[in-house]
């Protein structure tokens, strides 16, 4: 599907802005490496976050038998704020997670959970009430918890940076545990009887 291809490869590009941001130090020694600690730290949170996105895009996009105009510009809209990860990981880590540049990052995670949620909610609106997907998505009770997060996580930034990076770290954490309910609706349609998978 073009749809999927074009994301994946947005989605590289993304990735490889970011890691061109990680700038060689010109000494050959260990202690030339401590001052690009908080610009790795931040790289490694938003590759994570990125490879989230990547693997339930993948999935969600697999279950789309119809796309049309609606789906295409929620796509990139998910795009357009997956596109600002390296501006605000490589302003976070080039100033040690302070409290500004640590909010406008908790802002694009936010607005990026945002636009996946509205992706997804046209995708289900295109396949009717009763699609699977509908039904394989139950609660989404990890869904609604993330923006949750980034949403404390914005004004605790100025309160405490560590707490705010926490709560992203916690995210990422959650997201990493295998998210099969799309899986097994695959599984279920596999070994439905021909005519019978929706």
């Amino acid at each position: 599907m073009r749809l999927e291809a074009f994301s994946d490869a947005v989605i590289a590009i993304i990735i490889t802005i970011m890691v061109l941001e990680l700038s060689i130090p010109h000494e050959a020694e260990w202690s030339a490496l401590r001052p690009l600690v908080p610009k790795f730290l931040t790289y490694i949170l938003s590759f994570v976050f990125l490879g989230i996105y990547w693997s339930n895009h993948h999935h969600l996009i697999a279950t789309c038998k119809r796309v049309h105009g609606g789906v295409l510009w929620a796509n990139l809209h998910l795009l357009l704020w997956l596109s600002l990860t390296p501006f605000v990981t490589g302003w976070m880590g080039e100033n040690d997670f302070a409290a500004v540049p640590t909010a406008a990052y908790g802002i694009v995670l936010l607005m990026s959970a945002i636009a996946y949620f509205i992706l997804q909610s046209v995708i289900l609106a295109a396949h009717g009430p009763d699609s699977p997907l509908r039904a394989a998505l139950g609660r989404d009770l990890k869904g609604k918890l993330s923006p949750v997060c980034y949403v404390a996580a914005i004004p605790l930034a100025f309160v405490n940076r560590w707490i705010a990076v926490g709560l992203y770290l916690f995210v990422a954490l959650m997201w990493l545990v295998p998210d099969r309910r799309i899986e097994v609706l695959f599984v279920a349609e596999a070994g439905a009887p021909d005519g019978d998978a929706s």
